[in-house]
């Protein structure tokens, strides 16, 4: 059975949904093997046992992750060449995918981002073009390493797995050109993560400065707030929430763009969501175009109606 190597990153006390997402196609494929960095906790090591890793590889090493991702590339090299994995799986952002370039540098193996599901035969179909075409991919040289979006693998329930067996690993550790001297968490919104969500809503241009619609919608949802870099410039949210070309791309199930114009730049963060509802005053606006149900209105007028549908009927 070929040896699927999961990339995770410090997880903290649980595993990211990402993570349960990657163990869980790691094992519609073959045995799963995981390369973590980071503290392990007994939360940690029973789910990956749950989620079938019976042996997880951490650096023999202390500091790694001080190292920016060049140390995490040359773990995760290590930990591939020692676990003899016949593929690597890692997350699709963009750290994760600037460590697959490194790491295929370093095994003189392919690497292919952005996919959306893989094959037996480590096949890969993934977006491109800002999501206008989808592809089917093989790595030709080497051990594939393939960085797989969010919301691509519906995850498996956990089983009763026993604790993984946990392996160091040397590691050359490469000269310091920069170090990470001090970290600082995220204040908890209570919404899930963007790149992670299921269900997205974004607000563009339209919203006019007051996202209050789009977080109450978003809210109701139990989805994350996105939105377009017109907004984010504007200073009326985050730039942490821009999705698109120079921002964050997401694949939700559920992605509901509200007063945003659809240019291409916005489309490749977000084209490859399953349903996507499109709410704008312009009945020309180009988000039309790739919308499953278009609403022509006023997102002030929209939005709350369907917030206050969706509150009435879980009351």
């Amino acid at each position: 059975m070929a040896h699927v190597l999961v990339y995770i990153d410090t997880p903290g006390e649980h595993l990211h949904k990402t993570d349960r997402e990657l163990l869980t196609l790691a094992g519609m494929l073959g045995e799963p093997v995981v390369a973590l960095l980071g503290d392990l906790t007994d939360g940690v090591s029973a789910e990956l046992g749950a989620h079938g890793a019976g042996v997880l590889y951490q650096p023999a090493v202390d500091g790694l992750g001080e190292l920016l991702v060049a140390g995490k590339a040359a773990f995760l090299a290590a930990a591939a060449e020692e676990a003899a994995a016949d593929a690597v799986l890692l997350g699709n952002t963009f750290e994760a995918k600037e460590i697959a370039a490194r790491v295929g540098i370093r095994l003189s193996a392919g690497v292919i981002t952005d996919a959306i599901a893989v094959g037996k035969d480590f096949s890969v179909t993934k977006s491109v073009f800002a999501g206008s075409y989808t592809v089917n991919a093989s790595v030709t040289t080497g051990r594939p390493i393939i960085t797989v979006k969010a919301n691509s693998v519906e995850i498996a329930t956990p089983q009763s797995g026993s604790i993984p067996e946990v392996r160091r690993v040397d590691v050359a550790v490469p000269g310091a050109a920069a170090r990470i001297t001090e970290r600082s968490e995220r204040a908890a919104s209570g919404r899930p993560s963007l790149d992670e969500a299921r269900i997205v809503v974004a607000g563009g241009r339209g919203v006019d400065g007051d996202f209050g619609p789009i977080e109450d919608l978003a809210d109701a949802l139990g989805g994350a707030v996105g939105a377009s870099r017109a907004a984010t410039d504007a200073g009326w949210i985050d730039h942490s929430a821009q999705i698109g070309q120079t921002g964050k791309t997401v694949s939700p199930q559920l992605y509901v763009s509200a007063g945003i114009s659809g240019a291409i730049q916005q489309k490749a963060g977000m084209q490859t969501a399953k349903v996507i509802v499109a709410v704008n005053k312009d009945p020309d606006a180009p988000v039309f175009d790739i919308a499953d149900f278009g609403i022509v209105g006023d997102l002030t007028t929209v939005l709350p109606q369907a917030t206050a549908e969706i509150n009435k009927r879980r009351s």
